[in-house]
Protein backbone atom coordinates (compact mmCIF):
# COMPACT_ATOMS: atom_id res chain seq x y z
CA UNK A 1 0.00 0.00 0.00
CA UNK A 2 2.72 2.48 0.94
CA UNK A 3 5.46 0.87 -1.11
CA UNK A 4 7.37 2.62 -3.84
CA UNK A 5 6.41 1.92 -7.39
CA UNK A 6 7.48 3.41 -10.67
CA UNK A 7 4.11 5.09 -11.45
CA UNK A 8 3.99 6.71 -7.99
CA UNK A 9 7.54 8.05 -8.32
CA UNK A 10 6.94 9.36 -11.83
CA UNK A 11 3.71 11.03 -10.76
CA UNK A 12 5.44 12.67 -7.77
CA UNK A 13 8.27 13.93 -9.95
CA UNK A 14 5.77 15.23 -12.50
CA UNK A 15 3.81 17.14 -9.84
CA UNK A 16 6.99 18.68 -8.38
CA UNK A 17 8.18 19.73 -11.85
CA UNK A 18 4.79 21.23 -12.70
CA UNK A 19 4.73 23.29 -9.50
CA UNK A 20 8.34 24.40 -10.02
CA UNK A 21 7.80 25.53 -13.59
CA UNK A 22 4.47 27.09 -12.68
CA UNK A 23 6.17 29.35 -10.14
CA UNK A 24 8.89 30.22 -12.66
CA UNK A 25 6.29 31.17 -15.26
CA UNK A 26 4.40 33.24 -12.72
CA UNK A 27 7.60 35.11 -11.77
CA UNK A 28 8.38 35.82 -15.45
CA UNK A 29 4.84 37.01 -16.05
CA UNK A 30 5.02 39.40 -13.09
CA UNK A 31 8.42 40.67 -14.21
CA UNK A 32 7.16 41.37 -17.74
CA UNK A 33 4.11 43.11 -16.32
CA UNK A 34 6.27 45.30 -14.06
CA UNK A 35 8.58 46.16 -16.96
CA UNK A 36 5.63 47.16 -19.12
CA UNK A 37 4.18 49.36 -16.37
CA UNK A 38 7.63 50.49 -15.26
CA UNK A 39 7.99 53.04 -18.04
CA UNK A 40 5.02 54.96 -16.68
CA UNK A 41 6.16 54.73 -13.04
CA UNK A 42 9.89 55.34 -13.59
CA UNK A 43 9.95 59.03 -12.54
CA UNK A 44 8.27 58.23 -9.22
CA UNK A 45 10.74 55.41 -8.59
CA UNK A 46 13.67 57.72 -9.31
CA UNK A 47 12.33 60.27 -6.85
CA UNK A 48 12.08 57.62 -4.15
CA UNK A 49 15.64 56.51 -4.79
CA UNK A 50 16.95 60.04 -4.43
CA UNK A 51 15.26 60.44 -1.09
CA UNK A 52 16.67 57.21 0.30
CA UNK A 53 20.13 57.85 -1.16
CA UNK A 54 20.53 61.00 0.96
CA UNK A 55 21.46 59.07 4.11
CA UNK A 56 23.51 60.91 6.73
CA UNK A 57 27.23 60.30 6.62
CA UNK A 58 29.13 58.73 9.50
CA UNK A 59 31.04 60.98 11.87
CA UNK A 60 34.32 60.29 13.60
CA UNK A 61 34.08 59.96 17.36
CA UNK A 62 36.70 60.68 20.02
CA UNK A 63 36.79 59.66 23.66
CA UNK A 64 36.49 62.44 26.26
CA UNK A 65 39.72 62.74 28.24
CA UNK A 66 37.85 63.13 31.54
CA UNK A 67 34.86 60.81 31.53
CA UNK A 68 35.65 58.48 28.60
CA UNK A 69 32.35 58.90 26.76
CA UNK A 70 32.51 59.25 23.00
CA UNK A 71 31.59 62.55 21.38
CA UNK A 72 31.67 63.79 17.78
CA UNK A 73 35.14 64.84 16.68
CA UNK A 74 33.84 68.05 15.10
CA UNK A 75 31.26 70.23 16.76
CA UNK A 76 31.33 68.46 20.12
CA UNK A 77 29.35 70.20 22.83
CA UNK A 78 29.60 70.20 26.57
CA UNK A 79 27.90 67.38 28.43
CA UNK A 80 26.98 69.69 31.29
CA UNK A 81 29.72 68.73 33.70
CA UNK A 82 31.68 71.60 35.24
CA UNK A 83 35.04 70.15 34.15
CA UNK A 84 33.98 69.24 30.60
CA UNK A 85 36.73 70.22 28.10
CA UNK A 86 34.29 70.92 25.26
CA UNK A 87 32.62 74.32 24.79
CA UNK A 88 28.98 74.83 25.60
Amino acid sequence: MFGFSLPKLLFTILVIAAVWYGFKMLARWQERRENADGAERAPARRRRRRKTAAAPEAEDMVACALCGTYVAAQGARSCGRADCPYPG
